[in-house]
């Protein structure tokens, strides 16, 4: 199958300064040397602790970051110098309900990013309305963004994130903050788009969420890959997922 993303050796160093003067200068290492490999049309999960380093990976595939030193490419192309190759053919959903116009409809927040990429305004109408269903949003277009709930609001997020349709869409601990009902719906409009042939990263620390989910991820503690494969084979002889996440998070060999 076809590689759509590309990580080699793949750092990212913040340098910090301590002490009363701001004297004392610190590197922090929020990536360090991570490389993994993502094929066309597969849900591939970054899992890993609050620190792991798993928002600052996200953000370098998605050219917001640039890498301290590695390999970083999507769709054949570097994700800081040839960016500009990159960012319409992608998308990046993040977590909680940052990204939408709550004081707009629906409708009206996807006509807004509609406009932003160009597309033209011939196809915008039945484009948005293809998205709305998609989503489940379609009863709900014309109402304000600030009547729905927080899963409604992150099904908004998805809809905004398909805009341009992306060939690999980028989502950031998305069920972060659901209920269960709105998680599992969430999680069915991630399979729908499999479906289609989309490519999804996802990031999470959700365990059943990358058992259901995943067809392959790679496991990160602090900065580090310290485990890839498909969940049953990250599972290998372990009772459960997480069994086997804790011990690989302490350093135990499953």
């Amino acid at each position: 199958m076809e590689t759509v993303i590309e990580v080699k050796n793949l750092r990212r160093e913040y340098v910090t300064r301590r002490g009363i003067w701001k004297r004392e200068k610190r590197v922090v290492k929020a990536v360090d040397g991570i490389s993994f490999a993502v094929r066309r049309g597969e849900i591939f999960g970054l899992l890993g602790q609050n620190g792991a380093g798993k928002t600052t990976t996200i953000k370098m595939l998605t050219t917001l970051l640039a890498p301290t030193e590695g390999t970083c490419k999507v769709l054949g192309w570097n994700t800081f110098g040839e960016e500009k190759r990159i960012r319409a053919r992608i998308n990046f959903i993040f977590g909680g309900e940052l990204g939408i116009y709550r004081r707009l409809s629906a409708w009206d927040n996807l006509r807004y990013f509609s406009n932003l990429y160009l597309i033209p305004r011939r196809e915008q109408d039945a484009h948005i309305q293809k998205i709305l269903e998609l989503v489940d949003l379609a009863e709900r277009a014309d109402d304000l963004a600030e009547t729905y709930s927080k899963g409604m609001l992150q099904r908004l997020q998805i809809a905004r994130g398909l805009i341009n349709d992306p060939e690999i869409l980028f989502m950031d601990e998305p069920t972060v903050g659901l209920d269960p009902v709105g998680a599992r719906m969430l999680r069915d409009i991630i399979r729908r788009l499999k479906e289609q042939g989309k490519t999804v990263l996802v990031t999470t620390h959700n365990l059943a969420e990358v058992e259901e989910l995943c067809d392959r991820l790679v496991i990160i503690n602090k900065g580090k890959v310290v485990a890839r494969g498909t969940p049953a084979e990250i599972k290998g002889g372990a009772e459960t997922l997480e069994d086997a996440y804790v011990k690989l998070i302490e350093g135990v060999n499953v």
